[in-house]
């Protein structure tokens, strides 16, 4: 679907880690683009880009034609919407980015909808470096409708892919998070037999390339793991709300998911006890040291 770029008005609310490039893709596929940040000097930093920066959320969402948000969980994301929804403009599409509860995005939704504004849910997966290069994959649930007009904004982000009703974007990133979180869980074991054992990490990670066990975590966070390299790209504190929303989730389905149940309290452990909140999800390789009794 072609799209006049120049013509459609887009709100990115929160600029932090993803939120910043992510507007800044948007601003490279010439979308004029308005920010707010919660934190004014992250917004700040976008303004020498051609980004509009608003003093407050309902000045940046007022023109929008599409209403980005990537904030830190489904409570903050329904708080915002409540706040500024009855300031959207007719016709306007409230895309929601962050990770939340499936149950949450439906609620968004519904508010949305009482007020005649449309939603999606659509979660990324691919971190910091997905989010700066443009490659998120983005799941997407609502209406099929909504999302053929969003598609052309998406697109400015990554790869968005429809997979169902509302609130099926986030289920389908929660799965993602528990892939994601057991599949760290393995890689941290292996880098450490690896090293303990006197084979070069490295070297091994660069044998296993295109077999079975080769993944964009082995590599990435395998690399990461055996230089100690844990600054933050996705923070391991909502790694472990991601998995408790699958837990929830889980829960409420009536089932057992015995792999992410044991991760999940990895990462709590290491988010409280080893003061690991801040740094990378891949810095659970260091719960795993200490489980081990060891530093390197």
């Amino acid at each position: 679907m072609g799209v006049d770029t120049g013509k459609v008005r887009i709100a990115v609310l929160g600029t932090g880690l993803m939120g910043g490039p992510m507007a800044r893709n948007l601003l490279k596929a010439g979308f004029p683009v308005a920010v707010w940040n919660r934190t004014r000097a992250k917004a700040d930093a976008l303004s020498g880009e051609g980004a509009e920066v608003a003093d407050t959320a309902a000045q940046a969402v007022a023109d929008a034609d599409f209403v980005i948000s990537m904030l830190s969980d489904g409570p903050a994301v329904l708080e915002m919407v409540t706040a500024v929804c009855d300031g959207l403009r007719s016709g306007a599409v409230w895309i929601d980015m962050s990770s939340t509860k499936p149950s949450e995005a439906r609620a968004q939704a519904r508010l949305l909808a009482a007020s005649g504004h449309a939603h999606l849910d659509a979660p990324v997966s691919g971190g910091t470096r997905g989010a700066q290069d443009a490659s998120l994959a983005i799941m997407v649930g609502g209406e099929a409708d909504v999302f053929a007009r969003a598609e052309p904004v998406l697109r400015a982000l990554g790869r968005p892919v429809h997979v169902g009703p509302s609130g099926s974007g986030q289920l389908a990133k929660l799965a993602n998070q528990g892939i994601v979180a057991v599949t760290i869980g393995a890689v941290a074991e292996a880098m450490l037999l690896l090293q303990k054992g006197g084979a070069d990490p490295a070297a091994v990670r660069a044998a296993l390339k295109g077999g079975f066990a080769d993944s964009t975590i082995l590599q990435q966070h395998g690399e990461r793991m055996t230089t100690g390299n844990f600054v933050p790209g996705g923070l391991s504190k909502f790694q472990l709300k991601d998995l408790r929303n699958v837990m929830a989730e889980a829960e409420g389905l009536g089932l057992s998911l015995p792999m992410i149940e044991d991760v999940t309290a990895r990462f709590q452990t290491f988010c409280d006890l080893l003061d690991g909140a801040e740094k990378d999800h891949s810095g659970l390789y260091l719960e795993l040291l200490h489980r081990n009794g060891t530093e390197t």
